[in-house]
């Protein structure tokens, strides 16, 4: 339906954007939900951008904005099987006017269109929106600069996207396109760009407006040369690397700032040059190498001029990754090979921005998040240390023992400096541990794990020297930064250093896990998680539940203690450390259940109130299915405690609807349930209605969950629901219709089926057969993907083996006469070989074999020419590769790829399901199953088989076809 645009609309909607931004819930709640259910509706977005456009009120038109940016992430994008949620005269309205509208808003609004333009660019550009680049290179002439940035932010964020598209014919003609229509014009507004900075040397407003500028042009340029080096920009390499050079070596008193955190303009400028440079140096080495020497000595000096303050972190990593990048290319070898060059490098550049400074202790010990994940997650890709040992690395490729010379002499001095007084000169030793760690890890990777890394280091010999002393001293919270560096340093060379070193750390380790610094107890937790996981010879973990055992309780008492110490209550990494040890630990820790499932479930009910941390959330429920695992296979009675004490907080998680969680929640009770041994306790029974409800099923990530919960529901209790909630089984297959119509998810469709029809009694679903097999006859008929044959094609033998083949083949003729020769010939006979899986090719032959020889029609009617051919498919599913080629037009969307803000799956590993095999009670060997069936068949006719099998079967289908009845000893008769 529509909405007018119309004053009074304009005017309620401004009502609820204000009602949106009030900090009471009781008041903003409504109004969110109010917007959300209005936002299907024609125009909306329309008056959006209308109020943006025309309101007085610079909040709204602000708040507007946002709105309008976050409706267009939740639903530009058409995904296949859902509705569309804009419709088409929307979109033409909003493409026809977003470009004007952000280039004349405000700067806090022009950023928000300019975001929503580049989302809607992602989907629709260039195919649906051919003219957009034409009208942004047109406001180039404008000489408004606020216009242009506006033009050069948006292209930023439409073609920064090919720094990490992978190459493919469709990116290439798309990139060919923009530099086509985009090349000229950029390179002709950077020449001009650089002249106004000449020309307005000296107003400080209008360089900072045309640096601006200059930054986004040099960010798209980066963008634009990414893939490969596009001809028109080799043709005017002249003018970018000349102009680049000079603002690489411009100094202007005016674009100083004072601030010491923030980079400046200048500073954001040179970065994205170096990045530039060092782009083109390490993929157009042959076309850069006669600008490169001028860039190396621009580079250099700006290195050696640059202060320690912390806004010139970004320019000078990026200035060495250069150096970096360039030192490690034999061409440009020459330009490094001197001592004195080496020397210099390692004094001037390395060694200083190694050190650990005053910004950094800040970060340690006050924004310990973020410092954890730039030291550990690699995150740090901008810090200046990082980059320094880049460098370590890349000069060691050509000249590792110069360097290594030069770097020795460094760590013993440091090393000495900080014995003389460690309580000043910690930070001495600090920098040694880095530069140590910089030069041995370069081997490490290059090597797999020597020991012996690097003449330079004796790891073990440094580890007993400097580390253990470390962490063996009695006060944990002494020396923070030494102590983190100790336990980085056996993570980083845990297969370098010997395990019975490693051993004495395991203690030492757990001790450090109650350090009041945030990043020390992390990183001990971290630790302790990568020795566990290990491996030593024949795959084994290296360290065996034995070996930790000593340790057990102190182990289990410090991780869930160290989860009550301030700013770690949701601490991932000793979340994940839990699960660890459980996981290597096994029954060693089912004394300790009681207690450990207590405080893992007020862990559960606390951060259900509010789910923040998503790798918290995994490990958590990962550790709970490990204590039911665990417990339960030594004693499964004690499935009924677990119960009891993770159902009221799972009620009260599907009861306030906390999306994170339920299908994690699902997970868990299927573990549970599958645990249990007979029939379905009744408070499974009182949720399972409450598990058909639709609007569970509208979110992907509880797709999977819910149809294993549901399997596990049909496998345990049957004849319960057959019994007592007949009335409910429409509403189970009304779930499967739902599944079967989506391309994403008709296999769990399957699945659910597949378990209705193996386990539900067959009189229970007698009357809902016929329309379960139109309906994915509808669904091949609308969409045949292989994705679908295959499921298809599983189930159809499922139910063979089930309801038998005779059962088959009259539902079939049911629904059309000479209907089942049509599914052998077009379906079953060309399409079986692409069925893949164990279980389901055992499956299919079990199946065919029924078919073959327990279904007379095929003996004695038009059918009987399809005999052997379909017996021929068979003994292919036996001895054939699998055929995993995909028609072309079929590229399976990703579950991921689901837009919006859907809480994606998350599979838990240690709530995995066993493999359950239908048939394997049944058959053990399908081939010798298939012989024995068949001598059975000819007994019943004599000389019919034979006589079949010899005139049509092809000779080395035949020659199988023997070996099966060899290895049965059975003959045809």
């Amino acid at each position: 339906m529509a909405m007018e645009l119309s004053d009074a609309n304009l005017q309620t909607l401004t009502e609820y954007l204000k009602k949106t931004l009030d900090p009471d819930p009781a008041i903003r709640r409504p109004a969110e939900k109010f917007l959300e259910s209005v936002e299907g509706n024609q125009n909306y977005p329309l008056l959006l951008l209308t109020l943006l456009e025309k309101s007085q009120d610079n909040v709204i038109k602000v708040c507007a904005s946002v709105t309008f940016k976050n409706y267009i992430k939740r639903n530009w994008r058409i995904v296949e099987d859902e509705p569309n949620k804009i419709c088409e005269a929307d979109r033409v309205a909003i493409k026809a006017n977003i470009v004007h509208l952000m280039l004349s808003s405000p700067e806090q609004i022009q950023k928000q269109l300019s975001d929503a333009i580049s989302i809607i660019g992602r989907e629709d550009f260039p195919q649906k929106w051919p003219d957009l680049l034409t009208e942004m290179v047109n406001r180039f002439q404008s000489g408004d600069f606020h216009v242009i940035n506006g033009v050069l932010r948006t292209a930023h964020s439409l073609f920064k996207r090919y720094r990490h598209e992978f190459k493919s014919n469709e990116l290439w003609t798309e990139i060919k396109l923009v530099l086509d229509a985009f090349a000229l014009p950029l390179t002709n507004l950077f020449k001009a760009t650089i002249e106004l900075c000449s020309t307005h040397s000296n107003d400080a407003s209008a360089l900072r407006i045309l640096f601006s500028s200059l930054i986004l042009i040099s960010k798209l340029f980066y963008s634009l040369n990414f893939q490969d080096l596009p001809e028109f920009f080799e043709d005017n390499m002249e003018t970018w690397m000349n102009n680049f050079h000079t603002l690489l070596t411009l100094d202007n008193k005016l674009l100083q700032t004072d601030d010491e955190e923030e980079a400046g303009l200048l500073e954001l400028l040179k970065s994205q040059i170096c990045d530039n440079a060092a782009l083109y140096a390490q993929k157009y080495d042959e076309e850069f190498q006669r600008y490169l020497p001028r860039f190396v000595t621009a580079i250099w000096n700006l290195l050696v001029t640059t202060g320690q303050e912390v806004k010139y972190d970004l320019l000078v990593s990026n200035a060495i990754q250069f150096l970096a990048s360039v030192c490690e290319r034999p061409h440009y070898k020459n330009l490094f090979e001197d001592q004195n060059t080496l020397t210099s490098i390692c004094e001037k550049v390395i060694v200083p921005n190694m050190e650990f400074r005053a910004a950094d202790e800040e970060a340690f010990e006050d924004n310990s998040e973020e410092y954890i994940r730039r030291d550990l997650e690699g995150s740090d890709i901008d810090t200046r240390r990082r980059a320094a040992c880049d460098l370590v690395r890349g000069l060691c490729k050509f000249f590792e023992g110069p360097v290594t010379g030069i770097f020795s002499g460094y760590v013993n001095s440091m090393l000495q400096e900080y014995a003389k007084n460690p309580s000043v000169n910690w930070k001495h030793k600090d920098a040694a541990i880095y530069l140590v760690t910089s030069l041995a890890s370069k081997a490490q990777t290059q090597k797999h794990g020597i020991t012996q890394a690097n003449e330079l280091v004796n790891l073990t010999e440094f580890f007993v020297s400097h580390i253990l002393p470390d962490l063996k001293s009695a006060n944990v919270n002494e020396f923070p930064v030494l102590k983190a560096d100790g336990i980085k340093y056996i993570m980083i060379f845990r297969n370098q250093v010997p395990k019975e070193h490693l051993l004495v750390s395991i203690p030492l380790l757990i001790n450090h896990l109650q350090a009041e610094s945030i990043v020390v107890h992390t990183y001990a937790a971290h630790a302790l998680e990568r020795l566990f996981t290990m491996r030593g010879p024949n795959n084994a973990t290296l360290f065996t539940a034995a070996e930790i055992a000593p340790f057990v309780e102190i182990l289990l008492t410090n991780l869930f203690k160290a989860l009550t110490l301030p700013g770690s209550s949701e601490n991932e990494y000793i979340m994940k450390a839990i699960m660890r040890s459980f996981s290597l630990l096994q029954e060693a820790i089912i004394p300790y259940i009681p207690t450990l499932i207590t405080q893992l479930t007020q862990k559960l009910l606390a951060v259900s109130k509010n789910p923040s941390k998503p790798h918290f959330n995994h490990y958590m429920f990962e550790a709970i299915c490990l204590s039911i695992r665990i417990t339960c296979k030594a004693n499964p009675a004690a499935v009924v405690n677990f119960e009891e004490a993770l159902f009221l907080v799972f009620t009260e998680i599907l009861q306030n609807d906390v999306q994170e969680f339920i299908p994690y929640v699902f997970q868990v009770m299927s573990l549970l349930l599958e645990t249990h041994k007979n029939d379905i306790p009744s408070s499974y029974m009182a949720l399972f209605p409450h598990l058909l409800q639709p609007v569970l099923w509208e979110r992907t990530g509880n797709i999977p969950a819910l149809v294993r919960l549901l399997q596990a529901f049909l496998e345990r209790g049957s004849n319960t629901i057959a019994s007592a909630a007949a009335d409910k089984i429409p509403g189970l297959l009304g779930v499967f219709q739902k599944l079967i119509a989506s391309k994403a998810n008709d296999h769990q469709g399957f699945y659910l089926l597949n378990s209705i029809i193996e386990h539900m009694p067959p009189e229970s679903v007698d009357q809902y057969r016929k329309q379960i097999f139109i309906l994915l006859f509808q669904r091949l008929q609308s969409s045949r993907t292989t994705k679908f044959l295959k499921s298809f094609l599983v189930f159809i033998n499922l139910y063979c083996i089930k309801y038998g083949a005779l059962a088959l083949q009259e539902i079939f003729d049911g629904i059309q006469p000479k209907m089942f020769g049509m599914v052998l010939e077009k379906i079953i006979i060309p399409e079986i070989q692409k069925v893949s899986g164990y279980v389901e090719k055992k499956i299919c032959a079990v199946g065919i074999t029924k078919l073959l020889t327990e279904c007379p029609p095929m003996m004695d009617t038009e059918y009987t020419k399809l005999w052997t051919p379909l017996l021929q498919s068979l003994i292919g599913l036996f001895e054939l590769p699998e055929d995993d080629t995909i028609p072309d037009e079929e590229h399976f969307i990703d579950i991921e790829d689901t837009p919006g803000y859907q809480t994606a799956f998350s599979q838990l590993a240690f709530a995995g399901k066993k493999e359950h095999d239908p048939v394997g009670q049944m058959v053990n060997n399908p081939k010798v199953h298939l012989a024995q069936s068949l001598h059975k068949l000819s007994t019943a006719c004599p000389g019919r088989v034979p006589s079949m099998v010899s005139t049509s079967l092809n000779a080395e289908a035949l020659q199988y076809l023997q070996g099966y009845l060899q290895e049965a000893s059975v003959t045809l008769l």
